[in-house]
């Protein structure tokens, strides 16, 4: 652990554990290695949208809100992705494969509108784009 900071630890824990997370318990350890409060690395963990204090499913897929989306028809995309999960953001389908979240910004404001499913960009998308994606997703294409 040494010459590691207290995110570095933290990722290695979500993407060790297989259900996408950080559990309240090693927390509570890294808080206790690093010699700080649990409520303040708590704090780290609930602030960075990165990291999730409950399971979410293997694969994360991140849609962009930005409004370089919203006007590339991002809410296509949305209503896509929803229908062809099954869940709506904040929800794992129940197959645990996929957790569906929301983010402010991808970055990706120039191939709008845009998707990350893990650390995998997906741009310039289209309604019939997704499903083939979902599927490449699910047999380890991608």
């Amino acid at each position: 652990m040494k010459g590691k900071s207290q995110i570095d630890i933290l990722h290695e824990i979500q993407e060790s554990n297989p259900e996408n997370y950080v559990p309240e318990n090693l927390v509570k350890k890294v808080a206790d290695t690093f010699k700080t409060s649990p409520a303040k690395l708590y704090g780290v963990v609930t602030f960075y949208t990165m990291f999730s204090t409950k399971p979410r499913g293997k694969h994360i897929v991140r849609v962009c809100r930005s409004l370089s989306c919203h006007l590339a028809d991002g809410e296509k995309i949305v209503k896509k992705l929803k229908e062809e999960l099954g869940v709506d953001f904040g929800e794992t389908t129940e197959d645990k494969e996929f957790t569906l979240e929301e983010s402010s910004c991808l970055g990706m404001c120039s191939i709008a509108p845009s998707v990350m499913i893990d650390d995998v960009p997906f741009g310039n998308l289209k309604e019939e784009d997704i499903p083939v994606i979902l599927k490449k997703v699910r047999e380890g294409v991608l």
